[in-house]
């Protein structure tokens, strides 16, 4: 006959064997799979709603350069550019004034992008207004202009009162110092301040 009284009874929270708590010696599988899971699901949507506020950034950049190029087809257009064959077979007319009335006054021409006076000679670009004519023509911020046609640039004031001479529609050379101190020409073609 077995003697069960001298054998010792375990404390409460441990096993027969007087090893660790049955906790730590249980297998669950299936938490380590449910943790995966979560993680996996979390990293999804994660990616997921980057690539949907992308493609919504993407979308609408793409959808104010094609607004942006269509305004400057009609500019393009009114001005009859030579070599331009949509300006020659879609002219448009002007618009007369009525009589006894003044003309009103031609449109401001614009570059798109805002400039201050440089350290030494020219206008330094500090901001680019995309799309734009200057964007287009490939301006960044930290270019130096020097000259717009044949009139020489020093200041921010000579740059806007050259570029308000200038027709819109028609092209102009501009001669520019990158910040690398490479000199450049570029050509762009200004537009209308609506």
């Amino acid at each position: 006959m077995e003697q069960t009284a001298l054998r010792p009874k375990p404390m409460p929270g441990q096993d027969p064997g007087g090893g660790a708590a049955p906790e730590a010696r249980v297998r669950r599988p299936h938490a380590v799979r449910r943790r995966g899971r979560r993680l996996r699901t979390a990293l999804l949507a994660l990616f997921t709603g980057t690539l949907l506020v992308l493609s919504g950034v993407g979308l609408g950049a793409v959808g104010v350069t094609a607004i942006g190029v269509g305004r400057l087809a009609d500019l393009q257009r009114q001005a009859h550019i030579p070599g331009d064959p949509a300006g020659a077979a879609h002219p448009v007319p002007s618009p007369r004034p009525a009589p006894g009335t003044a003309s009103p006054a031609p449109p401001a021409a614009t570059l798109g992008l805002e400039a201050v006076d440089a350290d030494k000679a020219g206008a330094l670009v500090v901001g680019v207004h995309v799309p734009g004519p200057g964007y287009a023509a490939g301006l960044v911020r930290g270019d130096v202009l020097l000259a717009l046609d044949r009139t020489r640039i020093d200041s921010a004031a000579d740059l806007a009162r050259a570029v308000a001479h200038a027709r819109p529609g028609t092209r102009v050379a501009l001669t520019i110092r990158h910040r690398s101190g490479v000199y450049q020409q570029l050509i762009a073609v200004p537009g209308v301040v609506t």
